[in-house]
């Protein structure tokens, strides 16, 4: 990790560790990577939920390895399990949710969305 991916480079505070933000994006990541290369031609996956757990504190310049296991598919909703392990402890750990959606579709209704803005 480095000093971009410290608390006091993405405003979330002052100290030169790992940043919460930064762990979440990692852990979001992760879990979008686990099911790329299963979605249909067309779809990816979006975020809607996150409950996280930072347990301690990184230096910069230490590795971080993220895991994360999907534990349920219910639909278009997939329920995921991330752990986040520096070099030394678990470092984090978080419940996330992802919901497949058809990419087109998605950009469209952000389309619609920014068009309402530009009218109103």
């Amino acid at each position: 990790m480095s000093e971009a991916d410290t608390a006091a480079a993405a405003g979330s505070g002052l100290v030169a560790g790992l940043a919460t933000p930064t762990l979440l994006a990692w852990m979001e990541q992760v879990a979008f990577e686990v099911t790329r290369p299963h979605l249909p031609r067309g779809h990816t996956t979006v975020g809607t939920r996150v409950n996280l757990e930072h347990l301690a504190g990184t230096p910069t310049g230490m590795r971080v390895r993220v895991r994360a296991e999907l534990v349920a598919v219910d639909g278009r909703r997939l329920r995921f399990r991330a752990e986040a392990w520096d070099e030394v402890e678990l470092v984090g750990r978080a419940e996330h949710e992802r919901f497949i959606v058809d990419e087109e579709r998605f950009a469209r209704g952000l389309e619609r969305k920014r068009a309402a803005t530009t009218t109103s």
